[in-house]
């Protein structure tokens, strides 16, 4: 019974690795073929919409989300008529901080957003290779 029980254990952990694996190789993949498919900000978009779900609708929380959405869709806009556009990217990141410093949020939408911070500031860092 005792060698049953540390075996499925065993196996459970062995499992939760392997997906633990397969979801980071996925991650670096998705990453980039944001990249490549131009989808980074419409990533980013939805990862704000779905804190933007889970927030009080009148709250400083919903205020800074909603900022991070509209310097997005304007950073978006001069990206696709005029190319990459360093002030407008300072603000979304700076607006993105804001939210992640001073909402609310659980720890898996803390976790997103931090991801998205660094999908930003690399695309800023790099943006050459990214049209």
């Amino acid at each position: 019974m005792r060698h049953a029980f540390l075996a499925t254990i065993a196996a459970s952990s062995l499992l939760l690795f392997t997906v633990s694996a397969v979801a980071q190789d996925r991650d670096r993949d998705d990453r980039r073929d944001d990249s490549r498919h131009g989808r980074m900000f419409d990533r980013v978009r939805d990862d704000v919409s779905r804190v933007q779900d889970s927030t009080p609708y009148f709250s400083g929380d919903q205020f800074r989300l909603v900022r991070v959405k509209e310097e997005l869709n304007e950073l978006q806009a001069r990206y696709d008529e005029h190319g990459y556009d360093s002030g407008k990217m300072d603000d979304v990141i700076h607006a993105l901080e804001r939210v992640v410093a001073d909402n609310h949020l659980a720890g898996h939408e803390r976790d997103m957003l931090n991801d998205d911070l660094n999908r930003l500031r690399d695309f800023r860092d790099h943006h050459e290779g990214y049209r």
